[in-house]
């Protein structure tokens, strides 16, 4: 292989990696984990049989650039937080529409209007987008508030992750939303990253 093209697809290849890696929730809310798992085989199959043309590669002509490419992808692949930038995009991103949604919440503007469970809202349309997995939030009610559950991922069966809302900046359970929360960090005031399995 030539290596002024063994150069751009092993740069097409780690740049592949890199994007699936951190746009891979975005992806899996858009076609669902199941129609993401060909995508990943696919993604990381061309990344390998490309890494190992570039060691081939570099022991026929000790030109070492492809290789190189290869490793600073696993290298960025490894060790910088895709997940954790990409959560906090999200909430820098959408805090100010999210707030919104919770004071309409509060004041009774929009209700719970899911038939099957009184905890549920399915958000207006211009919503829709700040809670992953359909467009839907969560009500845990403990007395007079509200916290209210943003998904920035809902697995299938279980598992959730997300943004919880709580006016008065009370931390959540981990039993809260009827899961079994392994994680909680507080994000902001009044803002809480959870995760559960």
């Amino acid at each position: 292989m030539k290596h002024s093209k063994l150069l751009i697809l092993s740069f097409i290849s780690s740049l592949l990696i890199i994007l699936v890696t951190f746009f891979q929730w975005d992806l899996v809310d858009a076609i669902t984990e199941f129609l993401m798992l060909p995508v990943w085989l696919v993604v990381y199959a061309f990344f390998i049989i490309i890494t190992v043309c570039t060691l081939i590669h570099l022991f026929k002509t000790k030109k070492w650039q492809p290789l190189a490419i290869q490793l600073i992808a696993i290298v960025l692949w490894i060790y910088f937080p895709f997940n954790q930038v990409n959560l906090d995009l999200n909430f820098k991103m959408h805090q100010n529409k999210r707030e919104e949604v919770a004071a309409k919440i509060e004041n009774r503007i929009i209700k719970p209007n899911v038939p099957h469970s009184p905890s549920l809202i399915q958000l207006p349309k211009d919503y829709r987008g700040l809670s992953k997995g359909g467009g839907e939030v969560v009500l845990e009610t403990k007395g007079k508030t509200r916290s209210i559950l943003f998904f920035t991922y809902r697995g299938m069966p279980d598992g959730f992750s997300g943004f919880v809302y709580n006016p008065n900046d009370d931390r959540p359970l981990k039993s809260d939303f009827d899961g079994d929360i392994k994680e909680i960090e507080r994000v902001h005031k009044n803002w809480y990253y959870v995760s559960s399995d």
